[in-house]
């Protein structure tokens, strides 16, 4: 195998240009990302959500991703089936 000298990279003025670009456009996106999530948040289920208790903020989780638990039957035979000993 032949061995060879580094390949020099230069830094363009283009390349530059182009990475704060992309840089302002990722930050602008995100500032955006920020302010929905702060909007959806802004009508009270967010503030009322963080200081209540865990069952209204499970409630509300629940809501939010559309899960609708079932109670638990208490009987022996919904537990364990129908054994017999």
């Amino acid at each position: 195998m032949l061995r060879r000298k580094p390949t020099r990279l230069e830094l363009k003025l283009d390349d530059i240009d182009e990475f704060e670009s992309i840089r302002k456009d990722l930050e602008t996106r995100k500032k955006q990302k920020e302010d929905v999530e702060g909007v959806g948040t802004s009508d009270g289920e967010g503030a009322t959500g963080l200081s209540s208790d865990p069952k209204s903020r499970e409630q509300m989780i629940n809501d939010r991703i559309g899960y609708k638990p079932q109670p638990k039957p208490n009987n022996r035979t919904s537990q364990f089936g129908n054994l017999e000993f």
